[in-house]
């Protein structure tokens, strides 16, 4: 009791001294608001909106603060210029919370250095906090403490209007991994330990582009470096060119990957690797090894029509390919960027604000893996560029972002200083105001009408959005059925296959029986049955019948299995092997596919000889059938000649054709077995040559 008594007591003394107002101080600061909004209305002001919660009341006074309006002024603003769907009775505080939130923070952005200010990091969080409970009568809580959590949907709605914290398309794999660790919501905690990160990223970004480094090779297209790794002797980047292998430095910029290799005392003249042109640039994890062996699971290639061979960086680390698995992400990034670029043929600001958001996912990715408080993290799913090429209409999604990159160039060429709505600074003038530019100075000061987000709506990047997280989820759960019927071991798939392969097989099994006339009444039926409908070439209908049967079965089972389980496959599990008993299946199978190739080869090369006039009587005899086959084919109907054909076929077997057609078989393969095969010789390379 004594040392609890204790502990209190010098907690006590760091409140009243203050060392300790970060933990208690946005507690007492609503309050104190909240007093001041009520104390306000009370006295005649209109601070207070009915309409509103008591804590978006609060983050609306503090809004009106930043823009040095009125309350009441913001909501008058607010009915003028919203429509009658935003201002639905069931939405409008929220509706609301949005306009001042968005309004706000968009002027907030204009302010130099506005990550590093603790008031705007403690805003938005209390934004996202209102946006769960804006209307008066859906607020339980009337305090606000440092254990207050928000959800997905505040999180998705508020941040992006901060392009540098997150954006409309990872806003979601975003939130999942900053609240891992917290049941699924958000404390603010770590939400300020992510804005602190990505300030620190900014400021190794800021100091990194404005150093010496490779500047005649940057200066050209101004390229800003984005990262850096192989300065650390514990960390080393291994280059491998063939045989030949350098440690040295390696380096990305927003348009090129750089490696500079390690001699004594310093580095090297740096080597270039394009992701900007179009080069057929093919960038994949890869295996390495000693003596060209393929062992470790650590590196990434880079192949482009510019080298004469691939060229791999191997990150080497003692356990995992976490650090190889990041480097792979930022660089197929900054190529995925230049691909949109391109591909949408994006030009001017466009294009500085596409690289800008690789830039930024890059920079996000960096401050959580900074953080210790999250779990383990796809470097993949953080990046914009990255996610669309994985994700199920991630084609859509870029589509739209062009179009809204178009549509913004042109607002901005009609109205360049729009003052009614909502409005943001662009991209470039946030970057500018956070230490650090892109592209050409003259454009940082414009301001671009906000693209990614909507008072009361979804924009098309949003419905987007949306669209290829529902498809994605689909083939999540669709992947998992494929992982869970996986199976191991040759002869277990195998009877698997032939057990789903059945129906098939039977079918095939009645079809051989109807060939061979093993019912002839049957076989005479079908026979009828087909040629009458070649004569009235009907053949084209018998071709889409097929389908529509399969079509109608697969309706019906849909409307007669709903409700009910599915029905398993049944399979019987061909009795285990030993591992001797597997190396012989293995080596049959080998044999067999051996066999195979052989068989095949030796075709060929009889083709070849018939070609060649190696035997010039089988030539004479193939020469002639031709010939009398393209008689046939010019001046014989379609028609008569599919009826042939199929009667050839089909009655070939049947009761009077069967002894003259085992004697035509019978000659066919003599003939095929008289044809001698091409020579064929057989050069091996010299050992010399292999090493070259």
């Amino acid at each position: 009791m004594t040392m609890a008594s204790k502990t209190r007591n010098i907690l006590e003394e760091f409140v009243r001294e203050g060392s300790l107002k970060w933990l208690v101080g946005s507690r007492d600061s609503f309050k104190e608001e909240l007093h001041q909004i009520t104390n306000s209305s009370s006295s005649g002001g209109n601070n207070w909106i009915p309409e509103l919660s008591p804590l978006a009341n609060v983050v609306v006074r503090r809004c009106s603060r930043i823009l040095e309006v009125s309350t009441s002024s913001f909501k008058e603003d607010f009915d003028s210029v919203a429509s009658d769907s935003i201002k639905d009775p069931l939405h409008y505080a929220r509706n609301f919370l949005e306009y001042c939130c968005f309004r706000a923070v968009s002027v907030s952005m204009q302010v130099a250095g506005y990550l590093a200010d603790k008031k705007f990091r403690r805003l938005t969080f209390d934004m996202m906090l209102a946006w769960e409970c804006p209307a008066a009568d859906s607020q339980p809580l009337l305090t606000v403490d440092e254990d207050a959590t928000v959800g997905l949907e505040a999180f998705s709605r508020i941040a992006p209007a901060i392009p540098i914290i997150s954006n409309v398309v990872i806003s979601k794999n975003l939130f999942d991994v900053l609240a891992a660790l917290s049941g699924g919501r958000l404390q603010y905690s770590v939400y300020e330990k992510y804005l602190v990160g990505l300030e620190r990223a900014i400021k190794k970004l800021r100091t990194q582009s404005d150093s010496s480094l490779l500047s005649e090779l940057r200066s050209d297209r101004r390229e800003k470096i984005v990262e850096l790794d192989g300065t650390v002797t514990t960390q080393p980047v291994l280059q491998h060119v063939g045989i030949s292998t350098w440690p040295g430095r390696l380096i990305l910029t927003d348009h090129a990957l750089y490696f500079e290799p390690l001699k004594v005392v310093s580095y090297d003249k740096a080597v270039r690797y394009d992701l900007a042109e179009e080069l057929k640039q093919v960038i994949k994890p890869e295996l390495t090894g000693p003596w060209g062996t393929r062992l470790f699971d650590k590196a990434v290639s880079y192949k482009s029509i510019s080298l004469s061979e691939p060229v791999v960086m191997e990150f080497p680390e003692l356990k995992g390919h976490s650090r190889r698995d990041y480097w792979l992400a930022i660089i197929q990034e900054i190529f995925f960027v230049h691909r949109f670029i391109r591909k949408f043929k994006i030009v001017g600001i466009g294009q500085e604000e596409a690289l800008l958001k690789a830039v930024f996912g890059i920079l996000r990715l960096q401050a959580v893996q900074d953080m210790n408080s999250v779990g383990p993290v796809r470097s993949e799913s953080l990046l914009l560029f990255n996610l669309c090429d994985q994700l199920p209409g991630g084609d859509t999604i870029l589509e739209t972002l062009a179009k809204m990159s178009a549509s913004k160039e042109v607002d901005r060429m009609n109205s360049p200083r729009l003052k009614s709505g909502l409005y943001s600074t662009s991209a470039l003038a946030i970057a500018s105001n956070l230490g650090f530019g892109f592209g050409s100075s003259d454009h940082n000061n414009l301001s671009l009408i906000v693209g990614e987000i909507a008072v009361g709506g979804m924009t098309p990047l949003e419905k987007a959005v949306n669209e290829s997280r529902s498809s994605y989820e689909k083939v999540v759960l669709a992947q998992q059925t494929v992982d869970g019927v996986k199976v191991d071991g040759v002869d277990t798939n195998l009877a698997v296959m032939k057990e789903l392969l059945s129906p098939m097989v039977q079918l095939s099994i009645s079809i051989l029986s109807l060939a061979y006339w093993d019912e002839p009444l049957k076989s005479m039926v079908f026979c009828a049955f087909f040629s009458y409908t070649i004569f009235r070439e009907w053949f084209v209908y018998a071709f889409a019948l097929p389908p529509m049967l399969l079509a109608f079965f697969m309706v019906l089972t849909l409307w007669l299995s709903q409700g009910r389980p599915v029905v398993e496959v049944k399979v019987t599990a061909p009795p285990s092997m030993n591992a001797m008993e597997q190396l012989l299946a293995v080596q049959n199978a080998i044999s067999q596919a051996e066999e195979c190739i052989q068989y095949g080869n030796i075709v060929l090369l009889k083709l070849r000889a018939l070609l060649l006039s190696i035997s010039p009587q089988a030539t004479v005899k193939c020469a002639i059938s031709l010939l009398i086959m393209a008689i046939v084919l010019a001046f014989i109907p379609i028609k008569y000649m599919i009826l042939l054909s199929f009667l050839e076929a089909f009655t070939r077997y049947s009761p009077p054709r069967r002894a003259s057609t085992e004697r035509w078989e019978r000659r066919i393969r003599e003939w095929w077995f008289s044809i001698p095969a091409a020579p064929v010789a057989l050069e091996r390379e010299d050992d010399d040559k292999k090493r070259k």
